[in-house]
């Protein structure tokens, strides 16, 4: 234990999380040559293999999966200390990383990040905004926005809120296609939505719930492609309201008779929930999605104009 370096493990984590050196070393601000001699030499120290190289990547072996669990643990107790001892201007420096969709996390929660910068000055702000679900427990998000709560894991959840989607398409589109009065019409239009096999939660297959059987024509894995694509006129799209308001050329279609209603939760590690970084960035998004809650929920006020519709609802 006199070669052992307790540095080597910050290493070993990032390695073990991504597969490949030049990823970790991304991850570390460091060159992959540095990350394969920390790694190496923590395989010395130890006297154990932890990891296999293949061309593909870097997979744990069995004593890599075990150091990996305790490795974990030091990393909660070593931000724990950070936190807890280390007052609080150091408890709100750091980096936090949060994942979302990329409805949300690009449409509702980056514009809002300005007011957070300024409120933590001391904060690096990571937004991962895509569509796929991201792991807590290898630490590819602290804080993790889902369309529905965990069914395992070591994770505390929230609920965040409530949201509303509907049907929307362009005017030159509704201009040259057939008249929609009913769902069943949809079948005569094109339909643009996800690709089956890449809809990372059943909470986004939308299209069984508006008519049975409905499957979209043009497909993405995005929902800011799916949304640009409509307004150029490509089909009509299930979009959220917090994206369509303010678009002047989204019409909705059927707002009366579509109404998709799901829900944002808020996902922290548990080991986690108690950093005070972490908690002010739990706290803030809570904050500002409670202020948000018309929006969200697509109710406009009294006095808004409302925009006229060629698709009768």
């Amino acid at each position: 234990m006199e070669r052992f370096d307790w540095d080597d493990l910050r290493f070993f984590l990032a390695v073990a999380r991504s597969g490949r050196l030049t990823a970790a070393a991304r991850r570390l601000g460091a060159d992959h040559a540095t990350v394969s001699r920390r790694v190496t030499s923590l395989e010395e120290s130890l006297k154990a293999k932890l990891f296999e190289r293949r061309p593909q990547g870097y997979t744990l072996t069995p004593h890599g999966e075990r150091l990996l669990a305790k490795a974990e643990s030091m990393e909660t107790e070593a931000l724990a200390i950070q936190s807890d001892i280390g007052g609080a201007d150091m408890a709100l420096a750091g980096t936090v990383r949060i994942g979302a969709p990329d409805g949300f996390g690009s449409t509702f929660l980056a514009p809002r990040l300005a007011k957070l910068a300024a409120a933590y000055p001391g904060l690096e702000l990571q937004l991962i905004a895509m569509p796929r679900l991201l792991s807590l427990s290898k630490r590819e998000a602290d804080v993790a926005i889902t369309l529905a709560p965990p069914k395992e894991g070591k994770v505390v959840a929230r609920k965040l809120c409530d949201y509303r989607l509907g049907l929307y398409a362009s005017q030159d589109y509704l201009d040259a296609m057939p008249k929609i009065t009913a769902p069943d019409d949809l079948f005569a239009h094109r339909i643009v939505g996800y690709i089956d096999d890449l809809i990372f939660t059943p909470e986004l297959d939308y299209l069984d719930e508006i008519a049975k059987g409905l499957r979209a024509q043009v497909q993405s894995s995005s929902v800011i492609a799916q949304m640009n694509a409509v307004i150029a006129g490509t089909g009509i799209g299930v979009i959220h309201h917090f994206m369509a308001e303010g678009e002047i050329r989204l019409v909705p279609v059927l707002p009366q008779r579509v109404a998709i209603t799901r829900s944002f939760w808020l996902l922290v590690h548990a080991d986690l929930k108690d950093v005070a970084r972490v908690r002010a960035i739990v706290d803030f998004i809570a904050r500002e999605t409670k202020a948000a809650r018309a929006l969200l929920m697509g109710e406009q006020p009294a006095e808004a104009v409302v925009r006229q519709v060629r698709a009768v609802g």
